[in-house]
């Protein structure tokens, strides 16, 4: 079974949900024979890559909210994230610009090493308090995974994967993905936002059950529930019918 997951590494519901999806796996019996493949995704890709305001103030101007009501929903979202064993730290957090960032894990995933690098921006990013647009850090997290520094060094000072990445957003868009985390499975079903675990749970077993149909792209979000995903809007949950 193949799984590939349009995602951003600032994405907070993205991280939730990969936990959400990775405790469905857990339980599956056929999760050896499941294929993750990571989808480059910008929610903003104007981002600067030096911020000069902290993530409660972003969040504040991009949904034209105050201060407080910003603070107050990220702390709900960090509730929802202990919930999966993530830790956020959004007062020290640093929001910036991933197109670099996105270039390094298609160069890691070339290298056998997608997951691994994934994983790693997205704790940098949410936890560690990173600047995942800084060059220096994006040389130094790809070594914590055992790929070659020199070699990521080099592909940060031209334009090496710059058209990965850009055909990753162009499949998105031809997809009609409207938000992240976006999961699509063997090319069939579609499932958009943070589901709870065992929303997983469900689609794996369909899947599994059926993967030698004609793909045909279908939603499989249950009805009437809620579902959380991160726009260039900002993130939000929504109630589906």
């Amino acid at each position: 079974m193949k799984i590939d997951v349009w995602s951003d590494f600032v994405c907070p519901f993205c991280y939730i949900g990969k936990r959400r999806l990775e405790g469905a796996l857990e339980q599956f019996a056929h999760r050896n024979n499941v294929e993750i493949s990571y989808k480059s995704y910008e929610l903003d890709p104007n981002a600067e890559e030096n911020p000069d305001q902290n993530i409660h103030e972003y969040l504040a101007n991009q949904k034209g909210m105050s201060f407080e009501q910003a603070k107050s929903m990220n702390e709900s979202l960090g509730e929802q994230a202990a919930e999966v064993g993530l830790t956020y730290n959004f007062d020290t957090m640093q929001h910036t610009n991933t197109f670099d960032a996105h270039r390094v894990a298609k160069y890691a995933a070339v290298k056998g090493k997608g997951k691994e690098m994934t994983e790693r921006l997205l704790k940098a990013y949410f936890t560690d308090s990173e600047l995942i647009s800084d060059h220096k850090t994006l040389v130094k997290l790809s070594g914590e995974v055992g790929l070659d520094k020199d070699d990521v060094t080099a592909l940060l000072k031209a334009d090496d994967y710059a058209g990965d990445v850009r055909a990753d957003e162009k499949e998105a868009e031809q997809l009609g993905v409207q938000g992240v985390p976006f999961f699509v499975f063997n090319d069939k079903y579609a499932v958009s936002g943070a589901q709870p675990q065992e929303a997983f749970s469900e689609v794996l077993e369909k899947v599994w059950e059926e993967e030698n149909e004609k793909p045909v792209l279908q939603s499989l979000n249950p009805k009437k529930s809620k579902t959380t995903y991160c726009t260039d809007e900002g993130c939000e949950i929504v109630e589906e019918d």
